[in-house]
């Protein structure tokens, strides 16, 4: 499969990235299922920079574990970019690292909370503050998986730049 290629290609790249930055990495996955942690744990060396990760398929497990606003949940849905951002913040907190990435959506069949098949948030934490994306992918479950997971590792790439500058700026 093109995206598998392609996420170990970015897997490598985040993990060189987070060893050169000296920074620990964490995962919050709902509709990627672990894929985006065994994605990273498939380079060697990852065990140097990868704290840990959550699965989160159920709210439950994003309110108790991970520390998501019950009431947002209710209210939104777990398909929310605000969603995203609280479990990448708590996947940094419960993991002890200092970069967490997440991702949350709707791989299908079906639409859920409201949300089109493909929609897909991704959040984002570190020492600096935190964030969320929204994307919108095609395909069967299996490439909207892969391409969250692409994505995601993307991000983490671009975040880990993020705080490696602001921590060579504050020099």
């Amino acid at each position: 499969m093109p995206e598998q290629a392609e996420g170990n290609t970015l897997a490598r790249e985040v993990i060189a990235a987070a060893v050169e930055a000296g920074l620990s990495l964490a995962t919050a996955e709902s509709l990627t299922a672990g894929l985006i942690a065994a994605t990273l744990a498939e380079v060697p060396g990852a065990s140097v920079v990868l704290q840990g990760g959550v699965v989160s398929y159920s709210s439950e497990v994003k309110a108790r574990v991970l520390s998501v606003d019950r009431e947002l949940l209710e209210s939104k849905g777990s398909v929310d970019g605000e969603v995203a951002r609280q479990m990448a913040v708590g996947a940094r907190e419960c993991c002890l690292s200092d970069v967490a990435v997440s991702a949350t959506g709707v791989a299908g069949p079906d639409p859920h909370d409201g949300k089109a098949v493909g929609t897909v948030f991704l959040g984002f934490a570190h020492p600096g503050g935190s964030g969320s994306a929204e994307y919108h992918f095609q395909g069967d479950r299996a490439r909207i998986r892969a391409a969250a997971t692409a994505a995601a590792l993307t991000l983490l790439i671009s975040t880990i730049r993020s705080v490696t500058t602001q921590v060579d700026g504050a020099m």
